[in-house]
């Protein structure tokens, strides 16, 4: 008998149907659920960083619809999974209307559920670090390329995003992307990252 997973409220479609760097602001503090044989994992997103279009130097779709980056110009709600570095994966949510490649990257997630299970996927790994990082939260959750095009906004994939508790704006820090000098000006310097500042 297979064990039924209980959920909060995901968010909706038409929550990522907007600005990029709206979305980018709002998913701090909603839960990214991973679900493995009826276990729920999950973390508190406290990081997010927003990418663009075709303009944005630093985005993937800079160069135009790819074999790669085609997840990114379908519809909104959508898991765009990518590998890079040879090593790592790195999730994003597919934002704006269909056929405008936006998405937000998931930089950072405060451990909520499953905690034995991220542990084992983390050994050695303090628990502060387990997932501070796109590509140790990837690890922490056991998300990889078989989640690349699930639609974040049903539970059918093993994956999506509930509402959490409301963040005040004071929470909110906002600075430049990381590690996209390569990029120019303007976009080294647009402020599209999106940090959940502890409460005090």
């Amino acid at each position: 008998m297979q064990k039924t997973v209980t959920t909060g409220q995901i968010l909706p479609a038409a929550f990522y149907d907007r600005s990029v760097v709206d979305v980018a602001h709002d998913l701090l503090g909603k839960r990214l659920v991973r679900v493995i044989n009826g276990q729920r994992i999950s973390g508190i997103i406290n990081e997010t960083e927003a990418y663009d279009g075709e303009q944005d130097q630093a985005c993937h779709a800079k160069s135009g619809k790819t074999a790669r980056n085609y997840v990114m110009y379908g519809r909104p709600g959508r898991a765009y999974v990518y590998f890079t570095y040879g090593m790592h994966w790195m999730l994003n949510c597919v934002c704006g209307p269909e056929g405008y490649p936006a998405a937000v990257l998931i930089r950072s997630l405060i451990p909520d559920e499953g905690l034995d299970f991220i542990a084992c996927k983390r050994q050695g790994i303090s628990q502060r670090d387990w997932c501070s990082g796109p590509a140790r939260l990837t690890r922490a959750l056991a998300i990889g390329r078989e989640c690349n095009e699930v639609d974040l906004t049903g539970t059918s994939g093993g994956l999506f995003i509930e509402e959490s508790n409301s963040i005040t704006e004071d929470r909110i820090h906002r600075t430049p992307r990381i590690g996209i000098q390569y990029a120019g000006e303007p976009w080294v310097n647009m402020p599209w990252r999106f940090v959940l500042q502890e409460s005090t």
